[in-house]
C-alpha cells in the first residue's frame, strides 16, 4: 500500500515522497480472523470535502497535518519544487507542508472531486 507524502524542508520548499504503509497480520475485530492492518494514527477530526470540477486554487501550505483519501474525481497537485502527483479514486495523500511555499491544486476531472480528510495533532 502506498501513500503520497508532501512535506516542507527547512527553507520552506515543498517536496513529494512515496511512502509504503507497513501492514501486519493480527486480530482486529475478534472473533474475526486475522487481517493485514497498519498501526493506528491518532487523529483529531475527520471531514468530507468537495472541490467542484474546474476548481483551481492559488498555492498555499496545508492548514494542518492531514491525510486525504480520494473517493471520486481527480486532481493534480504541484509541490513548490514543481514535482506533481495525480490523485484519483483510492489514492491517499499525506500532507505535512504546513509552512513555506505550499502546493497548488487543480481539479482535472470533468466530475467533482470528493474526498475524506483525516486531521492529526
Amino acid at each position: 500500500m502506498k501513500v503520497y507524502k508532501l512535506y516542507s524542508d527547512a527553507a520552506g520548499e515543498s517536496h513529494w515522497e512515496d511512502l509504503e504503509v507497513h501492514l501486519e497480520e493480527r486480530v482486529f475485530a475478534p472473533p474475526a480472523e486475522k487481517i493485514e492492518i497498519s498501526d493506528a494514527l491518532p487523529a483529531t477530526q475527520t471531514l468530507f470535502l468537495k472541490l467542484r470540477s474546474g476548481w483551481n486554487e492559488p498555492a498555499h501550505p496545508t492548514p494542518s497535518r492531514q491525510q486525504l483519501v480520494c473517493l471520486s474525481g481527480s486532481i493534480t497537485v504541484t509541490a513548490s519544487d514543481q514535482e506533481t502527483r495525480h490523485i484519483g479514486p483510492g489514492d491517499v495523500w499525506h500532507m505535512e507542508d504546513t509552512h513555506g511555499k505550499g502546493h497548488h491544486t487543480i481539479v482535472t476531472s470533468e466530475e467533482d472531486f470528493d474526498c475524506v480528510i483525516v486531521q492529526f495533532k
